[in-house]
């Protein structure tokens, strides 16, 4: 409570998590394989961001290969101790999802867009082949 405390308090924590979900909506913006899962900003969470991959070649595979080359996206994430626990939820559409909360530094989801994007471009070369 401390920590929230210093840094604002409740707006504080309101204005972190914001920055963050306007990083992710930058990121996004220029981005020609991911979308937000919550198409409405409306509806989009600040804190737990839901994401779809929309690149040609993953609406190509069968449904029942999705879940696995999202899964090769986010391991390679984690192999590289870059991100962990980033899978969409088991019952939620096949995507990532990232929790951008008021404990993470803008920074660090800046950080993690140029390792998604790699990790895609790494996942869509091999099943492009």
């Amino acid at each position: 409570l401390k920590w929230a405390e210093s840094i604002g308090g409740l707006p504080g924590l309101y204005k972190r998590s914001n920055a963050n979900l306007a990083a992710f909506e930058k990121w996004v913006e220029k981005s020609e394989w991911i979308d937000f899962l919550a198409e409405s900003k409306a509806i989009r969470s600040n804190t737990s961001v839901c994401f779809k991959i929309t690149a040609d070649w993953f609406a190509k595979l069968p449904d029942e290969d999705k879940a696995g080359a999202a899964k090769k996206i986010t391991g390679l994430l984690d192999k590289e101790n870059v991100a962990k626990d980033i899978n969409s939820y088991a019952k939620a559409p096949v995507g990532i999802r990232v929790w951008c909360g008021a404990t993470v530094e803008t920074s660090d989801i800046e950080a993690l867009t140029a390792w998604l994007d790699w990790a895609h471009a790494t996942v869509a070369a091999e099943y492009k082949k």
